[in-house]
């Protein structure tokens, strides 16, 4: 047995399924299938009941995958530390923020961070802020940027900036006769019961995004209409610049052309805060810590 057996086990624990576990290991939902076969083999011992939904853990295999998580965090620890007693001349980091986020920043990040660790890799993972918290509880990620209020992790987590949140459409949306120059002379506001009057395109539920248009819509008792309500955050922002609906996007994440207006919702505008958070125990690698400082000098510098 080594780690990427473990990694395989801990993967079907959490997805209990075994062509989601293989999606994200990137193989073969054959090959997975055939591992899990002659490792129980090879063991004599069931670990998954196999039911119709896929498949769950027996009660004495999650205990054995609970060892296996542990025994996982506790080699990255060791491994980490080994990697700061050598002054990182080697070893990685992974670093996660959201895809729509990162085409403004992680060029930069990415860059200053090599300049200064040449000899440390980074692995980047893409995910959405949610599932980022997700990633950091469980050790799989080192360091991410996510929005605030954080919703599961309690601790290392660091504000970074505060970001508004505009609704894009087109340059020639009939909306925009609806709108208001604001007060400080930086572009027009909209009162969202007015925007609501035309369709919208709404990303994931399980976004911040999605999460925080649908609950405007809700605080503010508004009827709305979203042609689409499952789309990723950039291609909403797409659909948006092209006519087909309106979509709530971030400033610092569309690059204002004549195709396209932002509007501040409201004359006061909506607002979230940017921090940057580390997994929440005990010991944090030098080359964490590092990315965590070089985010935080990225994202002040905007």
């Amino acid at each position: 047995m080594d780690l990427k057996d473990f990694e395989y086990l801990i993967a079907l624990a959490e997805e209990g399924s075994v062509s989601k576990a293989a999606d994200r290991l990137y193989m073969a939902q054959s090959s997975l299938s055939q591992f899990l076969q002659q490792y129980e083999s090879e063991l004599g011992v069931k670990l998954f009941l196999r039911t119709s939904k896929g498949i769950r853990p027996t009660v004495n295999g999650a205990v054995f995958i609970d060892h296996l998580k542990k025994i996982t965090e506790d080699y990255r620890m060791a491994r980490g530390e080994l990697w700061d007693s050598e002054g990182m001349k080697g070893g990685h980091v992974i670093f996660g923020i959201s895809t729509f986020r990162g085409k403004q920043t992680l060029p930069r990040i990415l860059q200053l961070f090599s300049e200064q660790h040449p000899y440390v890799h980074v692995k980047v993972v893409e995910e959405h802020s949610q599932k980022l918290e997700d990633l950091l509880l469980e050790g799989k990620v080192d360091v991410a940027v996510i929005a605030l209020p954080a919703t599961k992790l309690k601790s290392e987590v660091h504000p970074l900036k505060r970001e508004e949140v505009y609704l894009v459409l087109s340059s020639n949306h009939p909306m925009l006769t609806r709108s208001h120059p604001r007060a400080d002379g930086h572009g027009r506001w909209i009162d969202l019961a007015d925007a609501a009057e035309y369709p919208f395109v709404l990303s994931y539920h399980d976004t911040i995004l999605g999460t925080l248009s649908r609950s405007l819509f809700q605080k503010m008792k508004i009827r709305y209409t979203a042609n689409f309500d499952n789309i990723s955050a950039a291609m909403a922002v797409a659909m948006a610049k092209a006519g087909i609906g309106t979509a709530f996007t971030y400033a610092s994440c569309v690059d204002p052309d004549e195709h396209c207006e932002l509007l501040r919702i409201g004359e006061d505008g909506v607002f979230l805060d940017l921090g940057v958070a580390l997994p929440t125990k005990e010991y944090h690698s030098t080359a964490s810590k590092a990315m965590l400082e070089i985010v935080r000098q990225v994202y002040t510098a905007e």
